[in-house]
This record gives structure tokens, sequence and C-alpha cells, in this order.
């Protein structure tokens, strides 16, 4: 694993337990500002199985970014967690959102 992973999956590690955090958060935490879209394919590319909070992460609109039956899977896992995701995905960023520390 290289050290960018390394760093983005630290980071998701930390997203507590009913929170969210964007694609674009995770990558400025990790110190790689900018690099969203890389954290969405770290995340999309995670084995099955995977200890890693995946379904934490969302991106900058407050949605689910995964469509059919992955975002009913991650719907599911976050209101498991407490947060309220509507039909469509959508998560209120201000109640929700881990601000990383």
């Amino acid at each position: 694993m290289d050290d960018f992973a390394a760093q983005i999956y630290s980071q998701v590690h930390q997203i507590p337990h009913g929170k969210v955090a964007t694609y674009g958060d995770i990558a400025k935490f990790a110190g790689f500002p900018g690099y969203a879209r890389q954290v969405g394919r770290l995340m999309a590319t995670l084995p099955e199985g995977s200890t890693i909070p995946w379904h934490r992460v969302i991106n900058a609109k407050g949605e689910i970014s995964l469509t059919g039956h992955d975002l009913q899977r991650q719907r599911r896992k976050l209101i498991e967690e407490g947060v309220e995701v509507s039909e469509t995905g959508r998560i209120k960023l201000r109640l929700y959102r881990w601000d990383g520390f």
C-alpha cells in the first residue's frame, strides 16, 4: 500500500459512528487537498469485507454518490448509525459532518 492510500484509510477509520465526511474533507485531513476524486477511487476499490467505514464518506453536495443497489446499501449502513438519509441519498452536512478533530 502506498503512503497516499495509507493516509486516506487512516482518516476514514477516524470518522466517528453516526458522522460523515466528504471525499474532499478526507483528502484535506490527510494532507492532500484537491485529491477528492482519488479518495473516491480508493473507497470504490476496497476489497470485500474491508473494515474501513467507507459508507461514511459522501460527496461535497451531501449526497451518496453511488446508485441503485449500492446507494441503498450505503444508505442502510448510515441509517443504522443514526444518520438521517433521504430516499435519494441526501444527508444534512450541517448536522452530520465530521470536522476531523
